[in-house]
């Protein structure tokens, strides 16, 4: 490939590296390229299933949809139940308060905050655990290092949807005697021992947001094989009801809505061709990136089953010649959102640090924290796009060293 990025219809053509966008030219991409954009089925898909909803007047209250939902769910997952809420952070509180928790709750630091809030709301206390450098997910040693007589539960997540290793963590909380969750936020659609993720641990939790490679527009699924804990959080979603005046328990209003279900069901019915159009991403970055030094693309392993629909790299500033931050500075100039996952660390988040002192040192979480950039991907961006994307990043890299001599005197020359 030339020094000169071939530009697609829209695109900035780059010469040299004044003419990027971060230094003074234009924009690469008109209009700005996000993480994950979400994919949707055919419109007319969503309104037949609307349809029905309308047809009926049934629009809430667990209708017909959502039930039908749940159940495809169930059976794709391979589990005896699926529990539909209004959003994954509702479905994980819920699912909290239904196993009676009490104390302390260990996770990984490198995830999601909404995780660590819901442990707060619950009244539980997050201790935080460092992860493993090769896979990202919570590092089990540690994770048993930190179990104490408080600790109640443990909640792994799949990390970017690479599984954990379920069977070391499911050993180390049956010898102490403690629940086991997992946060699948990412993981709809992977495979682990032959199965799909959704089975494991007594329950695992999913995301239906509009940015996952399943969606609902918005939404959240407990699948456990425990049908009493499933019967249990049916009535928390739906303030305690169990039949018309009659409620007991005290719940909340975490229903999700037909409108919803419609949503969620159009897509699962499209799953697999949104599954193979992340893949086809993913492959375009892994050979648009191929032995640029410095950068690493996390890519799942040949016999992996995954849902391809994070695009996650690795860069090592000594080799690449820029650190991530001002990489990921020069990428947004150019339109192109990369964002940085999950930056700084739970542990290191305002509501988690502690009074006084320092917080936790979690080496591999903060290392990680400091190398990690997630790209634009998915089934709904152009794959003419990724190339372009790929083609400016290699144009970076061959000029990282002058790019990061003007980027540094630009800052002497900024007023204090």
């Amino acid at each position: 490939m030339a020094d000169g990025i071939e530009g697609w219809c829209g695109m900035q053509e780059k010469t040299d590296p004044s003419t990027l966008a971060l230094l003074g030219g234009s924009p690469t991409f008109a209009e700005p390229l996000h993480v994950n954009k979400p994919n949707a089925a055919p419109r007319a898909a969503f309104e037949a299933y609307l349809d029905i909803a309308w047809e009926r007047r049934w629009f809430s209250n667990d209708g017909p949809l959502l039930r039908e939902f749940e159940a495809r769910l169930a059976a794709y997952l391979g589990v005896a139940e699926c529990v539909l809420t209004c959003n994954g952070t509702a479905a994980l509180e819920l699912t909290l308060r239904a196993l009676n928790l009490t104390g302390e709750v260990i996770l990984p630091s490198f995830t999601f905050i909404s995780t660590a809030n819901a442990l707060v709301l619950a009244g539980l206390t997050p201790v935080f655990c460092d992860i493993n450098a090769a896979t990202m997910n919570i590092d089990c040693d540690a994770c048993r290092a930190l179990i104490t007589e408080q600790t109640s539960a443990v909640i792994a997540t799949h990390v970017w949807g690479r599984p954990c290793d379920t069977e070391r963590l499911q050993a180390i909380c049956d010898a102490a005697g403690i629940a086991l969750l997992y946060d699948a936020a990412h993981a709809f659609g992977v495979e682990h021992l032959g199965r799909r993720i959704g089975g494991f641990g007594q329950a695992e939790i999913f995301s239906l947001h509009a940015t996952k490679v399943l969606h609902a527009f918005e939404g959240g699924v407990i699948s456990t094989n425990d049908a009493s804990l499933a019967a249990d959080l049916r009535l928390r979603r739906n303030f305690g009801f169990s039949a018309v005046d009659r409620i007991d328990m005290v719940g909340i209003n975490a229903k999700m809505s037909e409108a919803h279900a419609a949503m969620g069901l159009a897509n699962l019915d499209t799953l697999d061709t949104t599954i193979a159009a992340n893949r086809a991403c993913h492959d375009t970055y892994a050979e648009g990136l191929a032995d640029i030094a410095g950068l690493r693309l996390c890519r799942p392993g040949p016999d992996e089953v995954s849902n391809y629909h994070y695009v996650i790299a690795e860069i090592d500033a000594t080799e690449f010649g820029l650190n991530r931050d001002d990489f990921i500075d020069l990428l947004c100039a150019e339109n192109i959102l990369a964002r940085r996952y999950f930056h700084p660390g739970c542990h290191r988040m305002t509501p988690y640090l502690p009074p006084e002192g320092p917080p936790p040192t979690l080496p591999v979480t903060e290392a990680l924290c400091d190398r990690v950039l997630v790209l634009p991907a998915g089934a709904a961006i152009a794959l003419k796009d990724v190339a372009s994307i790929c083609g400016l990043i290699r144009f970076a890299s061959r000029h990282a060293a002058s790019i990061a001599l003007r980027l540094a005197a630009d800052r002497k020359q900024a007023p204090s």
